[in-house]
């Protein structure tokens, strides 16, 4: 038995731009496609599901920084279609979490963490690296539809070379353009991820460069940056951390599909 979450606010954004002909439900119809190709994929053979919702594209990470995500810059025809996307979901038998004070990643999140040892395994239906921080081994894992693959615990940190605890400390660093997290000026992710392989989190960076014991490349600098952004860097972070412990009110058996 599996638990797939499905970041739904992803889904209508890749539906509004795709190439299929312009409409206006245009989203919508791509979500609802989406979905049943979903649900008659043999392979993922879905039997528990949830599909999570920005609505609206705001949350309590608002409060704590002006510049973070929100619905200012939503093209309006896509914005129009978020409630009636909520009821095209739940008209095909399948859970909906419509978030508004915390976010779809939140729910996803928390549902990972509750769920995890409930199940064979828990697939993230997200391309979004943000989840890096709630895989665990290959029991919770990201499924990349549009790549075809599928990212476990140790192949994200082949890949971006931290683990999950690092992950908002990563981000951090480097920041996140989708979220409007800035990072830290001058630190990329060869940087960033090179430190915190070793130190793990912010806290554990020595601010002293001499005592790294990794080689990065302008340590001096580095260093400084980190010293003179530090206070921003934890802002990050919390921005950047996935809430795990959301009041959903559906237990597993909620979730399952009707056939």
């Amino acid at each position: 038995m599996r638990l797939h979450l499905v970041d739904g606010t992803f889904e209508l954004y890749r539906a509004h731009f795709s190439p299929r002909p312009d409409a206006p439900d245009k989203a919508i119809r791509g979500l609802v496609a989406s979905l049943r190709a979903l649900l008659r994929d043999e392979e993922e053979a879905v039997t528990h599901l949830a599909v999570a919702f920005d609505n609206p594209i705001r949350s309590f990470r608002n409060d704590l920084y002006a510049g973070y995500k929100s619905d200012e810059g939503v093209p309006p025809e896509l914005r129009a279609q978020f409630d009636a996307a909520e009821e095209a979901v739940r008209a095909l038998g399948v859970c909906v979490w419509s978030m508004d004070r915390f976010e779809a990643d939140d729910a996803i999140g928390t549902a990972a963490m509750r769920f995890a040892d409930d199940v064979q395994q828990v697939r993230i239906l997200s391309p979004d690296k943000d989840f890096g921080q709630v895989l665990r081994g290959s029991r919770v894992v990201l499924v990349d539809r549009i790549r075809k693959a599928v990212i476990d615990e140790d192949a994200y940190r082949a890949k971006h070379g931290v683990g999950p605890k690092s992950v908002p400390d990563y981000l951090a660093l480097v920041g996140d353009a989708a979220d409007g997290i800035p990072g830290v000026p001058g630190i990329g992710e060869k940087t960033a991820a090179a430190l915190l392989a070793r130190y793990e989190k912010l806290e554990r960076i020595p601010k002293d460069p001499g005592a790294w014991d990794v080689r990065v490349r302008g340590a001096d600098r580095v260093a400084a940056a980190l010293r003179e952004h530090a206070q921003s860097a934890r802002l990050w972070r919390t921005l950047a951390t996935i809430v795990t412990d959301v009041p959903l009110e559906e237990d597993l058996g909620a979730l399952a599909i009707v056939r």
